[in-house]
């Protein structure tokens, strides 16, 4: 199973995960050529792409799913909310008919050799989901754009051989800074992003022996860098309430312009 970035950020999201047999997208929110050009970099062209799966339907994550999915003809999984909300995003353009597959939170199917489920998540979007995707006894976890965590998401995310984790912004960048006072609120709020602080505080609730790697993801351009996102999640998992520290494990933020170092499980 190997488990990448192609690019995560503010302004645009995309996640390789893979088998020898299945290749799937977990979201398409830059340009088809960028896809294009991260696929290459892992021996792949779009015409590998089993699938894509949709989170929600925001621009950052949705960006380049016209394209690619035209191209090449790639079925897309998403929920209801979210696939009704993509056919009225005036940006895609027409999607071919067929091609977007209905699916539903908690409720797991099957993607060639890929067991896929989708989780609720609380974001300010029609229906968003995070995915867990398993092969044989490995697992993988995606799991950004949330305003808060609960029992629900992290029993979803336990266990997990690799996970890339939103680690959105700081704080008090985010209050000082030059956004105007009702986009403060709705990051901060329960609908909204998850800050450094409680990326960190989730992934301490989240740790076992096997965990062997975690990304940070979705960082904002203005109200974050990696290395305070770094940092922060990093401190949060050595002071924290558990038996590790976070040397103990592979922890990087996942870059916002080009493929992160992928993971082999």
């Amino acid at each position: 199973m190997r488990f990448c970035s192609i690019a995560s950020g503010s302004s645009g999201n995309c996640i390789y995960v893979g088998t020898q047999e299945t290749h799937l997208l977990i979201d398409a929110g830059i340009s088809g050529k960028r896809i294009e050009k991260g696929l290459n970099e892992l021996d792949l062209t779009g015409k590998d792409i089993d699938g894509i799966l949709i989170t929600h339907e925001h621009s950052d994550h949705i960006g380049g799913l016209g394209v690619i999915s035209r191209k090449y003809q790639i079925p897309i999984y998403t929920t209801g909310g979210t696939a009704d909300a993509i056919s009225r995003s005036k940006g895609l353009g027409q999607l071919p008919k067929g091609l977007i597959q209905e699916i539903r939170e908690d409720e797991p199917f099957q993607i060639k050799d890929l067991k896929v489920n989708a989780f609720t998540i609380p974001h300010d979007a029609a229906q968003p989901v995070g995915f867990r995707l398993e092969h044989g006894s490995s697992s993988v976890g995606i799991a950004t754009d949330l305003g808060k965590y609960n029992d629900y998401i992290v029993e979803h995310l336990q266990g997990l051989d690799a996970l890339l984790l939103e680690a959105n912004h700081d704080i008090r960048m985010l209050q000082v800074g030059k956004y105007p006072y009702y986009l403060k609120q709705r990051i901060l709020g329960d609908r909204g992003h998850l800050s450094n602080e409680n990326a960190g505080r989730l992934l301490c609730r989240l740790l076992h022996d096997n965990l062997k790697a975690v990304f940070l993801g979705h960082l904002s351009k203005e109200n974050n860098y990696e290395q305070l996102a770094y940092e922060t999640v990093c401190s949060e998992v050595t002071l924290g309430d558990n038996p590790y520290r976070s040397g103990d494990f592979r922890i990087q933020v996942a870059r916002r312009d080009c493929l992160s170092q992928p993971v082999i499980i």
